[in-house]
Protein backbone atom coordinates (compact mmCIF):
# COMPACT_ATOMS: atom_id res chain seq x y z
CA UNK A 1 0.00 0.00 0.00
CA UNK A 2 1.08 3.35 -0.65
CA UNK A 3 0.38 7.10 0.44
CA UNK A 4 -0.05 9.64 -2.39
CA UNK A 5 -1.26 13.46 -2.09
CA UNK A 6 -4.98 14.19 -2.60
CA UNK A 7 -5.70 15.66 -5.67
CA UNK A 8 -9.08 17.58 -6.53
CA UNK A 9 -9.91 14.57 -8.66
CA UNK A 10 -10.42 12.58 -5.14
CA UNK A 11 -12.88 14.53 -3.89
CA UNK A 12 -16.30 12.60 -4.70
CA UNK A 13 -14.16 9.63 -3.26
CA UNK A 14 -13.59 11.95 -0.14
CA UNK A 15 -17.20 12.97 0.18
CA UNK A 16 -18.16 9.12 0.37
CA UNK A 17 -15.76 8.36 2.55
CA UNK A 18 -17.31 10.47 5.06
CA UNK A 19 -20.77 9.38 4.14
CA UNK A 20 -20.11 6.09 4.53
CA UNK A 21 -18.28 6.60 7.73
CA UNK A 22 -21.38 8.71 9.24
CA UNK A 23 -23.89 6.05 8.51
CA UNK A 24 -21.21 3.44 10.23
CA UNK A 25 -21.21 5.72 13.24
CA UNK A 26 -24.58 6.13 12.91
CA UNK A 27 -25.25 2.50 13.63
CA UNK A 28 -23.19 2.94 16.73
CA UNK A 29 -25.25 5.27 18.33
CA UNK A 30 -23.05 8.16 17.19
CA UNK A 31 -24.33 11.56 15.41
CA UNK A 32 -20.45 11.61 14.28
CA UNK A 33 -20.26 13.60 11.36
CA UNK A 34 -23.72 13.46 10.35
CA UNK A 35 -23.96 17.05 9.34
CA UNK A 36 -22.52 17.03 5.78
CA UNK A 37 -19.05 18.64 5.33
CA UNK A 38 -18.92 21.20 2.89
CA UNK A 39 -17.22 20.10 -0.38
CA UNK A 40 -14.99 23.74 -0.64
CA UNK A 41 -13.82 23.45 2.46
CA UNK A 42 -12.62 19.70 2.10
CA UNK A 43 -11.42 21.16 -1.42
CA UNK A 44 -9.54 23.47 -0.07
CA UNK A 45 -7.35 21.32 2.17
CA UNK A 46 -6.79 19.38 -0.78
CA UNK A 47 -5.34 22.43 -2.51
CA UNK A 48 -3.54 23.26 0.55
CA UNK A 49 -1.41 20.18 0.37
CA UNK A 50 -2.42 18.39 3.89
CA UNK A 51 -4.81 16.02 2.66
CA UNK A 52 -2.81 12.35 2.13
CA UNK A 53 -4.63 9.01 0.53
CA UNK A 54 -3.83 5.58 1.32
CA UNK A 55 -4.31 3.18 -1.82
CA UNK A 56 -4.15 -0.29 -2.18
CA UNK A 57 -3.31 -0.86 -6.09
CA UNK A 58 -6.31 0.76 -7.71
CA UNK A 59 -8.53 1.50 -4.59
CA UNK A 60 -8.66 3.77 -2.62
CA UNK A 61 -8.88 2.66 1.23
CA UNK A 62 -7.84 5.34 3.57
CA UNK A 63 -7.56 9.46 4.07
CA UNK A 64 -5.68 11.51 6.76
CA UNK A 65 -5.35 15.00 6.72
CA UNK A 66 -1.79 16.21 8.46
CA UNK A 67 -1.46 19.60 8.99
CA UNK A 68 0.79 22.55 11.24
CA UNK A 69 -1.88 24.42 11.57
CA UNK A 70 -3.85 23.95 13.91
CA UNK A 71 -8.11 24.46 14.94
CA UNK A 72 -8.27 28.07 16.35
CA UNK A 73 -9.73 27.88 19.73
CA UNK A 74 -8.50 24.76 21.19
CA UNK A 75 -4.77 24.56 22.17
CA UNK A 76 -3.22 27.02 24.75
CA UNK A 77 -0.50 29.77 23.56
CA UNK A 78 1.95 27.82 25.17
CA UNK A 79 1.39 24.32 23.54
CA UNK A 80 1.03 26.43 20.32
CA UNK A 81 4.51 27.32 21.32
CA UNK A 82 5.87 23.43 20.68
CA UNK A 83 6.38 22.51 17.31
CA UNK A 84 3.08 20.24 15.94
CA UNK A 85 1.04 18.82 13.72
CA UNK A 86 -2.61 17.90 13.66
CA UNK A 87 -4.62 15.02 12.68
CA UNK A 88 -7.90 14.87 11.69
CA UNK A 89 -10.44 13.09 8.92
CA UNK A 90 -8.41 9.82 9.56
CA UNK A 91 -10.80 7.32 7.63
CA UNK A 92 -10.38 3.69 6.79
CA UNK A 93 -12.89 2.13 4.35
CA UNK A 94 -15.18 -0.14 5.82
CA UNK A 95 -14.21 -3.03 3.48
CA UNK A 96 -10.41 -2.21 4.88
CA UNK A 97 -11.76 -2.74 8.62
CA UNK A 98 -9.72 -4.65 11.07
CA UNK A 99 -6.77 -4.55 9.64
CA UNK A 100 -4.86 -1.91 11.63
CA UNK A 101 -4.86 0.80 9.21
CA UNK A 102 -5.83 3.40 10.90
CA UNK A 103 -3.46 2.74 13.09
CA UNK A 104 -0.20 2.47 10.79
CA UNK A 105 -1.51 5.82 9.61
CA UNK A 106 -1.43 7.36 13.01
CA UNK A 107 1.97 5.87 12.62
CA UNK A 108 2.48 7.07 9.27
CA UNK A 109 1.71 10.78 10.44
CA UNK A 110 3.71 10.51 14.08
CA UNK A 111 6.78 9.52 11.57
CA UNK A 112 6.23 12.58 8.99
CA UNK A 113 5.75 15.09 12.17
CA UNK A 114 9.12 13.75 13.73
CA UNK A 115 10.52 14.11 10.37
CA UNK A 116 9.40 17.73 10.04
CA UNK A 117 11.22 18.63 13.11
CA UNK A 118 7.85 18.03 14.96
CA UNK A 119 7.80 17.40 19.03
CA UNK A 120 4.07 16.56 18.91
CA UNK A 121 1.17 14.65 17.01
CA UNK A 122 -2.02 16.43 18.20
CA UNK A 123 -5.72 15.98 17.44
CA UNK A 124 -9.52 16.80 18.62
CA UNK A 125 -11.58 14.49 18.27
CA UNK A 126 -15.68 13.98 18.90
CA UNK A 127 -16.80 15.02 22.32
CA UNK A 128 -19.52 12.45 22.64
CA UNK A 129 -17.72 9.60 21.08
CA UNK A 130 -16.29 7.20 23.43
CA UNK A 131 -15.06 4.95 21.35
CA UNK A 132 -13.15 7.01 19.30
CA UNK A 133 -11.11 8.39 22.14
CA UNK A 134 -10.55 4.94 23.94
CA UNK A 135 -9.05 3.77 20.12
CA UNK A 136 -6.67 7.17 20.10
CA UNK A 137 -5.94 6.19 23.48
CA UNK A 138 -4.92 3.07 22.77
CA UNK A 139 -3.06 4.01 20.18
CA UNK A 140 -0.70 6.34 22.66
CA UNK A 141 -2.31 9.27 22.42
CA UNK A 142 -2.74 10.91 25.80
CA UNK A 143 -5.96 12.79 26.95
CA UNK A 144 -5.00 16.56 27.18
CA UNK A 145 -8.89 18.19 27.74
CA UNK A 146 -12.09 18.49 26.37
CA UNK A 147 -13.48 21.95 24.49
CA UNK A 148 -17.17 22.75 24.59
CA UNK A 149 -16.82 26.51 23.98
CA UNK A 150 -16.31 28.28 20.74
CA UNK A 151 -17.32 27.62 16.94
CA UNK A 152 -15.96 25.09 14.89
CA UNK A 153 -14.31 25.25 11.40
CA UNK A 154 -17.16 24.89 9.73
CA UNK A 155 -19.52 27.06 11.23
CA UNK A 156 -21.58 25.35 13.42
CA UNK A 157 -21.17 24.67 17.30
CA UNK A 158 -17.58 22.87 18.42
CA UNK A 159 -19.02 19.29 18.59
CA UNK A 160 -15.07 18.16 18.14
CA UNK A 161 -13.50 19.15 21.41
CA UNK A 162 -11.52 16.39 22.89
CA UNK A 163 -7.82 16.71 22.41
CA UNK A 164 -5.00 14.07 22.99
CA UNK A 165 -1.12 14.20 21.93
CA UNK A 166 1.36 11.77 21.60
CA UNK A 167 5.01 12.29 21.24
CA UNK A 168 5.99 12.57 17.23
CA UNK A 169 8.71 10.13 16.36
CA UNK A 170 9.76 7.47 13.81
CA UNK A 171 7.97 4.57 13.20
CA UNK A 172 7.53 1.67 10.80
CA UNK A 173 4.46 1.68 9.11
CA UNK A 174 4.61 -0.03 6.20
CA UNK A 175 3.42 1.94 3.62
CA UNK A 176 5.37 2.93 0.94
CA UNK A 177 5.31 6.94 1.39
CA UNK A 178 4.81 9.02 -2.41
CA UNK A 179 4.38 11.94 -0.45
CA UNK A 180 6.86 14.98 -1.18
CA UNK A 181 8.64 15.08 2.29
CA UNK A 182 7.46 17.17 5.12
CA UNK A 183 8.89 20.88 5.10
Amino acid sequence: MKITLAVPEDLPKLLAFRQEAAGWLSKLGSDQWSRPYPADHLLATIESGTVFMLRDGDATVGTITLTPDPEEGLWTEQELSEPSFFINKLTVARTHAGQNLGGRLLDWAGDRAFRASAKWLRLDAWTTNEALQRYYLDQGFEYVRTVREGVAVNGGPRVSGWLAQRAARPADHGFVDEAPPPV
